[in-house]
């Protein structure tokens, strides 16, 4: 799944280049970064999404 090093900056903004509506990018963002404080970790399971 993910790495267990913390993602560069460059994977935030790579993540955020999806082909999803802005409103969409911003749920998931929202979302994947919720589930890694929720869990504690430094990945929420869902490489490849904004967040994550």
């Amino acid at each position: 799944m993910c790495e267990e090093n913390r993602p560069s900056p460059w994977a935030f903004f790579t993540n955020l280049r999806g082909p999803e509506p802005w409103p969409r990018k911003i749920c998931l963002f929202l979302r994947n970064n919720w589930l890694k404080l929720k869990n504690r970790q430094n990945c929420c399971g869902h490489l490849g999404e904004p967040g994550c």
